[in-house]
């Protein structure tokens, strides 16, 4: 799917799921952005936001981090400040991953999962991936900078098989 928003300046990308049942181990999806070089848009990024990380210039930020999915509303929140992102990055791209601590866990087995992204009070993007069910980790946007600077959006929900780690280094690719 893609859209034609272009000039975003700011989004948040907020998921939520539902605690795993009484004796089970904890259900915990992790956001996570990879931010890629302007010169090199599809090699290795050049730095990755999750859990227990931010972005160098505080441009990319974790609001909210879950372990359980226990809470209302949104578990886990990260707001991207692409205006605020040097010019020497041209790509953003946005996942979301199971933990597999405690075994092979996928987005169909997770009651309740959704992924919203705004930017301000428009929605840009709702899912519940039912799509990429049994999946591990799933990309859900790419954010590309424009030949003007300007940041285009585009929703790109693609499931992986893929622990965190391997997810990360992958996520970027080509499709």
């Amino acid at each position: 799917m893609s859209t034609p928003n272009k000039d975003i300046d700011k989004v948040e990308i907020r998921i939520k799921w539902d605690p795993s049942p009484h004796g089970e181990p904890a259900n915990d999806l992790d956001i996570i952005a990879a931010t890629y070089p302007a010169d090199a848009p599809y090699g290795s990024p050049s730095y990755l936001v999750h859990f227990d990380s931010r972005s160098p210039d505080g441009t990319i930020t974790l609001n909210r981090d879950s372990r359980t999915g226990q809470g209302f509303g949104f578990d886990e929140v990260m707001t991207i400040e692409l205006d605020r992102l040097a010019d020497t990055y041209g790509r953003v791209v946005v996942g979301v991953a199971i933990q597999q601590r405690e075994g092979r866990k996928t987005f169909g087995e997770v009651g309740s999962t959704a992924v919203q992204i705004l930017e301000g009070y428009t929605s840009l993007l709702e899912d519940d991936f039912a799509s990429v069910a049994r999946s591990t980790a799933a990309v859900v946007a790419e954010f590309s900078r424009t030949g003007s600077g300007q940041w285009a959006f585009r929703a790109d929900v693609r499931g992986f098989d893929a622990e965190p780690d391997a997810f990360a280094a992958v996520m970027g690719d080509r499709v």
